[in-house]
């Protein structure tokens, strides 16, 4: 059974009921959710050995989260304690022409206190297929990032393949640096590179020729191929570099599709229209999630590996809460051209 590794911050999340607003709400939905916990339980579900890494409080909350991933089968045998408290967000769901908000309460929690050498990367990745991490957790802090940079370091040195998603948070980067200066470092040990329309022009200044990524949506596939040269240009490992397509026609319907440029192909994804959204949190790394599956799946076959992808992130947009609760059968029957969700019997 494949190995893959994700690290980064877990949260309890705090959502209002339905689409009530915050001001509305006199009882909040306790989940758990966070960039790399999601992509684990997604690959946990599709039968991967899936194991989180991060730093929680020795409390009743740090445990109620290990016991929440522990239901979705995912290994948090190297999750290591200390610190005070468990990082939050609020969640108001929009809809229609309102947007969706979130807030996060996270200043201090465990992992952004966690230091260099407090987690032993060789063992941690001992028999690893794959280590993934994303742009969210060097946002968090200092420390964040240096540990971040010591498990991609481990992982080039005994040659397991990285991946991360670029996810670029304005509101985390709160410690003094920019996202640039820290994330190319991090950045070049990468073998495969995941952004949204705008993650590579606000990280590293790099935009798809001829289109203005500021100036709202856009769902032509072909622009962002030459942000896909651009990202590979500047960091020689990465081999394959992946753009997630959204188009925001309000906050209940989305178009979705996705791109992956091997330094010589760009295949492009199928367009899905998800016109009845029940929750878009965490669809990014229910992509991601898809995607390492299906490279690490579907051998050479990177146009399967990106339809996966992309049908699967399509239906987390039907599931509430961050996690991606599906099948491998039921994405494949989605990829076939089933969406007619009939009943299953």
């Amino acid at each position: 059974m494949q190995t893959v590794v994700t690290f980064g911050e877990i949260m309890l999340r705090l959502a209002t009921p339905g689409y009530l607003r915050f001001a509305q709400t006199d009882i909040f939905e306790a989940t758990y959710g966070g960039g790399e916990a999601n992509v684990a339980v997604s690959l946990a579900n599709y039968g991967l050995h899936a194991k989180f890494v991060t730093r929680l409080p020795k409390n009743d909350l740090g445990e109620a989260a290990v016991m929440n991933l522990r239901k979705y089968n995912v290994d948090t045998s190297d999750i290591i304690f200390g610190g005070e408290r468990l990082g939050i967000y609020f969640l108001e769901a929009g809809a229609v022409s309102r947007a969706s908000k979130v807030m996060y309460d996270r200043a201090g929690s465990s992992i952004a206190e966690v230091k260099p050498g407090m987690i032993d990367w060789a063992k941690v990745l001992e028999g690893a297929s794959w280590f993934h991490w994303t742009g969210i957790t060097p946002a968090i802090s200092q420390g964040a990032a240096d540990a971040c940079l010591e498990a991609i370091q481990m992982a080039n040195k005994m040659g397991i393949p990285v991946s991360c998603d670029l996810n670029y948070r304005k509101n985390l980067w709160k410690y003094g640096k920019k996202a640039g200066e820290v994330m190319e470092e991090l950045v070049s040990g990468c073998d495969v590179i995941l952004g949204n329309e705008e993650d590579a022009e606000k990280v590293f200044h790099i935009h798809p020729e001829g289109v203005d990524v500021t100036q709202g949506d856009t769902m032509e596939a072909q622009a962002y191929q030459s942000v896909c040269q651009q990202l590979m240009k500047k960091f020689p490992r990465c081999k394959k570099a992946i753009i997630t397509l959204r188009g925001s026609i309000s906050a209940s319907h989305n178009s979705w599709a996705g791109v992956l440029y091997d330094g010589k192909t760009l295949y492009e994804s199928p367009t899905y229209q998800i016109t009845h959204i029940v929750d878009r949190v965490g669809g990014g790394d229910s992509f991601m999630g898809g995607l390492i599956y299906g490279l690490l799946t579907y051998k050479n076959d990177d146009q399967k590996a990106l339809n996966f992808a992309v049908a699967a992130s399509c239906l987390k947009h039907t599931i509430k809460g961050d996690f991606n609760l599906v099948t491998v059968d039921e994405v494949e029957k989605l990829m076939s051209g089933d969406a007619s969700g009939r009943v299953s019997r």
